[in-house]
Formats: C-alpha cells, structure tokens, sequence
C-alpha cells in the first residue's frame, strides 16, 4: 500500500485515470510528442540519492506541461520543499517510508515557499 503526501499531510490516493509512469533515466525533450492528452505523469526515484526526477520535473514544468506531476519511490522529508518548487504536486511513498518518516516531518516542511532562500535573496 502507499501513501501520499502534499503540503496537508499523508493522505489516501484519490487521483483515478492512467498515468504515463517515467523512469529516473528519461529524457524529457523526446517525450514532447507523447505528452498530447497526458495528465498524470508519475516520475520514478528509485533511491534518495537520485535527484534526477527534480531535473525532468522542472524541465517537463518549462516545456509546458500543466497536468499533475507524482513524485514515486525514494522521497525524503527533507527533499519535499525540493520536489515541490521542481514542480511536483505531491509524493507517493509506500508504508515503511511512512512510518519512518512520519508525517510530522512531511508538514514541517509544507510550507516550502517560505523556505525559498533564492526568494529572499531578491528581497
């Protein structure tokens, strides 16, 4: 089972429809043409040391893509504000991460756009 985490907390999947499942290896630019009718991309992090998923995230966010974007696997708390400002909308860990990391540590870091130090460095 999985759970997933937005800025609100852990929560249960409510997303229904088909979702276009991309590995931590993808190139983004050759997916422009596949990505007609796709709202739901779901990117792979097959260890949180992988931050290559950051990378396709914000690059599919630049080439235009508008739909919802799911972070999958390897996810720590502490990556959460790093996945949201890539342009991920949420995160899906399974159980074990879940009770490793509780939900607490996900909130503390909800408030992302706070946290922003590029932003505060342009005043």
């Amino acid at each position: 089972m999985t759970t997933i985490v937005t800025d609100a907390g852990f929560g249960p999947d409510t997303e229904t429809g088909t979702w276009l499942d991309l590995a931590s290896d993808t190139d983004p630019a050759g997916l422009s043409f596949q990505l007609d009718g796709v709202t739901q991309i779901r990117i792979a992090f097959p260890s949180f040391a992988d931050g290559r998923g950051f990378s396709i995230a914000r690059r599919l966010r630049l080439m235009g893509f508008e739909g919802r974007l799911r972070a999958q696997g390897h996810v720590l708390a502490d990556q959460y504000a790093m996945a949201r400002r890539s342009g991920f909308d949420d995160i899906e860990i399974d159980d074990d991460m879940a009770a490793r990391q509780p939900e607490d540590q996900w909130l503390a870091r909800a408030e992302w756009h706070a946290h922003n130090y590029q932003a505060r460095l342009r005043g």
